[in-house]
């Protein structure tokens, strides 16, 4: 079992959720990215999902392009971003790390070098935003070879036929995309919500995790009612964005943010 199931179960076990934050790796400088995760894991985080910043980051709205635009001005590249991980792990061997990112630069390392790096550095999960899963068998297969869960994402739109392919070629979790759009929209409609899910649920065994949209503590425990993680990104990265150099302030607000989320989760 993975680090991300067994996290998952337990939490499940517990009566809990799972509290999933974004960044982008290398923002605002590669030396905050690091830190920052640690931080993220006390203020109350069980998964992380760290952005491999890409140049045409089409899948998301303003704060994560600009966020992948900083990163890219410090040169961060894929093999960064592992190095950064294989950084993570050596003092915290628990939490579950996710990437998440575009498929061009793994294709530019090599599936078969990517994944073994991947696993040398210590990540649990892979979720390439623009891989359609007609197109993945390959990929899939040598990441589940190194027990790396494959994740796809899931959208309001998704077909029950998509739904079940994906919930069979993935692992660890589904990320369903509770709005149409791009990273960082607003609206979300909870019934809308609840009602996909239990579409979801009817057709895959895997955990579901909620994200674009959760931008507050209130919305968190909303989320986390229906599904069995909550994913946030936009919210926190704006914070980075916000603070500009001062790293501290990034630090303070976005971990107070998470244990406001996470209390509000469990309460």
């Amino acid at each position: 079992m993975s680090r991300i199931s067994s996290k998952l179960l337990r939490l499940k076990q517990a009566g809990r959720k799972a509290l999933i934050p974004f960044i982008t790796a290398g923002d605002p400088h590669p030396e905050f990215t690091v830190p920052a995760l640690h931080a993220l894991v006390e203020a109350g985080a069980d998964i992380i999902e760290l952005g491999v910043p890409f140049s045409d980051p089409m899948a998301d709205g303003p704060v994560i392009q600009k966020a992948s635009e900083r990163a890219l001005a410090h040169k961060m590249s894929l093999r960064k971003v592992l190095e950064l991980v294989r950084e993570f792990r050596q003092t915290d061997t628990e939490t579950p790390v996710v990437l998440m990112g575009y498929l061009n630069p793994v294709e530019a390392m090599g599936y078969p070098v990517f994944t073994d790096k991947a696993k040398e550095a210590g990540v649990d999960g892979v979720l390439t935003v623009d891989m359609p899963p007609e197109e993945s068998e390959e990929f899939i297969a040598l990441l589940t070879a190194v027990d790396i869960d494959p994740i796809f994402l899931l959208a309001p739109n998704s077909s029950a036929e998509r739904i079940a392919k994906m919930g069979r070629l993935g692992r660890g979790y589904l990320y369903y995309v509770s709005l149409k759009g791009v990273t960082g929209a607003s609206h979300l409609d909870l019934a809308d919500v609840e009602r996909k899910i239990g579409e979801i649920r009817s057709l895959t065994d895997l955990p579901i995790g909620v994200g674009f949209g959760v931008k507050n503590a209130e919305m968190a425990a909303a989320v986390s009612r229906l599904g069995d993680g909550v994913v946030v990104g936009s919210a926190l990265v704006g914070k980075i964005e916000a603070a500009g150099e001062n790293t501290d302030q990034a630090l303070d607000e976005m971990t107070a943010m998470l244990r406001s989320m996470r209390a509000a989760m469990d309460a």
